[in-house]
């Protein structure tokens, strides 16, 4: 790919826009909340594009589209899994949360609500809560980082190796500076970038070759079995592929946008915005990558570094089909996806490793202040063992953030699910569930068995352990069933 002065000079705004906002939300953060949940005060715009970027990460615009390229539109049960996953995280889990961790002692991080909801006096729950965060989240920063790595490389022509500090230090820079204020509101901007792209990068290719009715002959006449939606899969691998969308109930990132909503009535109008954008975004990834092939089947000459690398496939068709200034923009829509999901998780490690560990059992008394600055200095921290980890040129974007994905998905989704939609919960339910769902992610990801996506037996398993330990164990205590009873009251408050 050639570099020239309208694509860095777009860039580089970009990046300078980013850092900007970092800086004016640095100016807004008073106090701990302030840095890790943004005082409580996201409008639906924010909550809703903020979760969507947030959710979108680099294998939206990278890994998605290139696989979809290389094997054709029977990869699409991913987006479709998405979907439904989001659309009912939603529906059953948005408002509920965010009344819930106000009413329980207005907990700011997931580990916060887990040890309050179920009164741990032992702290358990807080403590594996917050080392499943770290577990998962160190490698989902790491696909961000390979994302980012990837994207400078091929823009730029520079090596991996130096590629990949380049596309962390923006995100680390803004996330450092103004912490949940500024993940927030840089991810509204990227949203938009994000979608812009994504409908923009389709509609060309298709005028390009000729319409959808050509492109669907070049693809067919190619290979038929790209438009077959059930290529090489068996009832297993559909499942898997739509098991993704169990991965929205225990993503903290996620569920950190419904928790910062100013009321839970924000939460309707952020959800049909969040599913519009989500829908329009992924059906724009899937023809990216679908009509990519009748693209390059047209032109193969153009399609030597896609085959190298498929996930090069979005930026690949963004120089060609554009003029440099358009480029620089679709290019920054790539950062984008990437920047909004490594800033949220930074972040979410950084307040896992700060209030969760840090203030609950080293400094139970640091200041408002001090918090903070222990909060940034833990994002450097996390951000550093991601890069180390993403040093493999070799990773895949996709396979990084599938692994992760599962892991919260199986770990805290069953718990999340659960306790805001049944009191009779216990604190020991909670505690199995979760380490039933980790373990099964972890031993099912080494072993495979039957080829089923890991984070579907763990969700499985972590559920029905924590319906029969809770249900075998002594009922939650009165005031523990009587403050679920005040949250479903003040949720069913329209």
């Amino acid at each position: 790919m050639t570099v020239n002065s309208p694509m860095l000079i777009t860039f580089t705004i970009y990046i300078a826009g980013m850092l900007l906002i970092g800086f004016m939300a640095y100016r807004s953060t008073k106090n701990f909340d302030d840095y890790i949940l943004g005082g409580r005060s996201l409008g639906s715009v924010v909550t809703a594009l903020s979760a969507g970027a947030s959710d979108m990460s680099g294998w939206l615009l990278m890994g998605l589209p290139g696989v979809i390229f290389f094997t054709g539109i029977s990869e699409s049960w991913i987006a479709l899994g998405c979907l439904l996953g989001a659309y009912f995280n939603w529906r059953w889990v948005a408002g509920r949360l965010r009344v819930h961790t106000e009413i329980n002692n207005n907990a700011l991080t997931l580990p916060d609500y887990f040890s309050n909801r179920f009164e741990d006096s032992s702290k358990m729950l807080r403590i594996i809560s917050a080392l499943v965060i770290l577990i998962f989240f160190t490698i989902y920063c790491a696909s961000g980082v390979v994302a980012g790595g990837l994207l400078f490389e091929n823009t730029f022509g520079i090596s991996y190796e130096k590629a990949i500090w380049l596309g962390a230090l923006a995100t680390i820079a803004y996330t450092f500076l103004g912490g949940f204020l500024a993940v927030s509101w840089t991810d509204t901007v990227q949203a938009t970038l994000m979608i812009f792209a994504l409908i923009l990068v389709p509609v060309l290719i298709l005028i390009k070759v000729g319409g959808v009715d050509t492109a669907i002959n070049i693809i067919e006449a190619k290979d038929p079995a790209y438009l077959d939606m059930f290529k090489n899969l068996n009832f297993v691998a559909i499942i898997s592929l739509l098991g993704w969308g169990f991965g929205y109930f225990g993503q903290p990132h996620i569920l950190a946008r419904f928790m910062a909503a100013d009321s839970h009535q924000t939460i309707n109008k952020a959800r049909r915005i969040s599913m519009t954008w989500m829908f329009l975004c992924l059906a724009g990834t899937v023809a990216v990558g679908f009509f990519g092939i009748a693209y390059f089947e047209l032109n193969p000459e153009q399609a030597g570094p896609v085959l190298q690398n498929r996930e090069r496939i979005f930026m690949e068709l963004g120089v060609i089909l554009f003029n440099p200034w358009i480029t620089g923009i679709l290019l920054s829509a790539v950062l984008a996806a990437v920047m909004s999901t490594l800033s949220c998780q930074l972040l979410v490690c950084s307040s896992a490793l700060t209030e969760d560990l840090y203030k609950g059992f080293i400094r139970t008394k640091a200041s408002q202040k001090e918090l903070v600055w222990v909060g940034r200095m833990m994002v450097l921290l996390v951000a550093a063992i991601a890069i180390v980890i993403a040093t493999n040129p070799n990773n895949k974007v996709l396979a990084l953030a599938s692994n992760a994905w599962a892991g919260f998905g199986a770990a805290f989704g069953p718990v999340v699910l659960i306790s805001v939609l049944w009191k009779r919960m216990t604190r020991n339910g909670a505690l199995a569930g979760m380490l039933v769902g980790a373990i099964t992610v972890l031993v099912w990801m080494e072993y495979k068995w039957f080829s089923l996506y890991e984070i579907i037996p763990g969700f499985i398993f972590a559920s029905i352990t924590i319906i029969a330990v809770s249900l075998l164990g002594k009922a939650p205590s009165q005031t523990t069933q009587q403050r679920f009873d005040e949250a479903e009251a003040q949720y069913q408050v329209k």
